[in-house]
């Protein structure tokens, strides 16, 4: 953590960018934003803690502020395992079915050395191969999802960027764990820049939640946290959001993260 002297001539600790806190026994990442005038929390998905705070921000207002929130943060946990974990997991054989942007497909085994997955006459192939070690075949469809759903970004993210009048960030699709998305301002440059990254995973859903998530991450170019701010920014440009992110909540449940059956 960087230390700043105090007039009086003692150091003063200042929280960092990904430090992590504990207080209380409970970590907590730390999220700094030069934006940022008070700090926030986030429960994230797979229940880790983000703890976001302007610059300047030293331990002590930190952990009181945590303290202060000890309710609110084992309540939203509380709800945060109840919804956790339909997540189902695969097998990857033959006939076993994988969905992209909503739609339903088989899997087929194919006589191929090419560890490459194909969506080819609305089957998923893979090589029988590759199929035989469930975590590299985990990986080829992991592989695919990222390259299918970069490419398919690209033509959607610059309508959602100019319909809630912010820049075009770079994208990536990558594993994000629990998280269907992030995003994060490039420090020092304009705010209209900055990055996004998805979850390969989010483009198992159905076209529109796809869409909830990228401006979900769009209007955290404009408002950091999800207060009542963030609402009324994200509610202008998509007055649905909220169902959208119930329907989410209870869709993604369902959705496959990844997780592989080792036989």
């Amino acid at each position: 953590m960087p230390v700043l002297p105090d007039p009086d001539g003692r150091d003063r600790v200042l929280l960092s960018d990904d430090a992590v806190l504990d207080v209380d026994g409970l970590p907590l990442h730390v999220r700094v934003s030069p934006r940022r005038k008070r700090l926030g929390l986030t429960v994230e998905r797979g229940g880790s803690l983000i703890l976001r705070v302007p610059e300047g921000c030293d331990p002590e207002r930190a952990e009181t502020f945590v303290r202060d929130s000890r309710q609110w943060i084992e309540r939203k946990l509380r709800l945060g395992a109840e919804r956790r974990q339909l997540h189902p997991t695969r097998s990857l054989r033959d006939g076993e079915i994988h969905r992209y942007l909503g739609r339903d497909y088989p899997l087929l085994l194919v006589d191929e050395p090419d560890a490459a997955v194909r969506l080819v006459a609305g089957r998923f192939q893979l090589s029988s191969t590759v199929a035989g070690d469930p975590r590299e075949a985990r990986k080829a469809m992991a592989a695919w999802y990222c390259g299918a759903g970069q490419r398919w970004v690209r033509g959607r993210l610059q309508p959602w960027a100019a319909r809630m009048d912010v820049g075009e960030p770079t994208v990536r699709v990558r594993d994000l764990g629990h998280r269907w998305g992030t995003y994060r301002a490039n420090q020092g440059v304009a705010a209209e820049s900055g990055q996004i990254a998805l979850h390969w995973a989010v483009f198992q859903l159905p076209i529109h939640l796809v869409d909830y998530v990228i401006a979900h991450e769009l209007a955290h170019m404009r408002v950091a946290g999800h207060g009542p701010a963030y609402w009324r920014l994200l509610s202008r440009a998509l007055p649905e959001a909220r169902e959208m992110k119930e329907e989410l909540d209870e869709l993604g449940r369902r959705v496959w993260m990844g997780d592989v059956d080792d036989r």
